[in-house]
């Protein structure tokens, strides 16, 4: 595959990716996506209230996370720098299969390594809920989560964030639009999830188990725990991480009543979440 200028449009791309570092083990990747020091990234990378920036010339902030949607995987992170490359975002809804596709991250410890490929689709994936992705047949690896996908022109058209088979899977730049303006329409848990199959003793056969919980977070006010499985609402089973997400949508101040297991895999319990905004306790039962 070749592409006239290539060198040039990696190296543009490669002038707005950073290097988030947590604080903890492991690294990953954000995106320059305004020049008034705005950097996007992973929820799942940004996963405390700080995190260390290293630019592409090499100059090192200490960023403060301003936003997150751990539904979304998006987060938003503020550092004081001037003289910042910044991204300028392509209209995602008009990516068509096809497409070459660059993605350029900090995969290995690898800093501002690029692979290519070629977009497959942008929609769904059946087997992880309803949200549309942009898939591309790319090669990611850990350190990719937060970058750019970017297009031919070195526009970014999507967040890199995880892998499905052989699919790198992106977040939508029009999804990152909307994050940004506050227009998700979407109330923040706070927990990251993995889809797990459940034992023939449980009511359920999926489950959504809790790898993590942020401080302070409805979840945590409601004592959920890492480790505890979400089986759904009073009303639904969950059946992929999108009805999660879908049982999350509304913006009203309202209670989220959760059912979910907690060691013994024969006992459901009940919990009433308190979503923000509506001032009431939250107590797991």
């Amino acid at each position: 595959m070749s592409i006239d200028g290539l060198g040039e449009i990696a190296e543009r791309v490669r002038r707005f990716t950073v290097l988030v570092e947590p604080g903890r083990r492991g690294n990953g990747s954000g995106v320059v996506w305004s020049s008034d020091s705005t950097i996007i990234t992973n929820a799942h990378v940004a996963r405390g209230p700080q995190a260390r920036i290293t630019l592409w010339d090499g100059r090192e902030f200490n960023g403060k996370v301003v936003s997150r949607d751990s539904q979304l995987d998006l987060a938003a992170i503020k550092i004081r720098a001037s003289g910042l490359t910044a991204a300028t975002p392509a209209d995602s809804s008009q990516i068509r299969p096809g497409e070459v596709a660059l993605a350029v991250g900090n995969p290995l410890g690898f800093l501002g390594a690029l692979t290519m490929g070629v977009v497959h689709c942008v929609g769904p994936l059946r087997a992880i809920g309803t949200r549309p992705w942009v898939q591309a047949d790319i090669r990611l690896a850990p350190g990719n989560s937060g970058g750019p996908l970017a297009d031919a022109h070195g526009r970014v058209i999507g967040i890199s964030t995880m892998v499905a088979g052989r699919l790198a899977l992106a977040i939508p730049s029009d999804d990152v639009s909307r994050f940004l303006l506050g227009r998700t329409g979407t109330h923040w848990l706070g927990v990251t999830v993995s889809p797990v199959r459940l034992p023939r003793s449980s009511e359920s056969r999926f489950g959504l188990a809790v790898v993590g919980v942020e401080p302070a977070s409805p979840a945590a006010m409601a004592s959920l725990l890492p480790g505890d499985v979400l089986l759904g609402t009073e009303q639904t089973s969950f059946s992929s991480p999108g009805d999660l997400a879908e049982a999350l949508q509304g913006q009203d101040p309202r209670i989220l009543r959760l059912r979910f297991l907690r060691g013994d895999y024969r006992k459901t319990r009940r919990v009433s979440v308190s979503l923000p905004g509506s001032g009431r306790s939250s107590r797991a039962a």
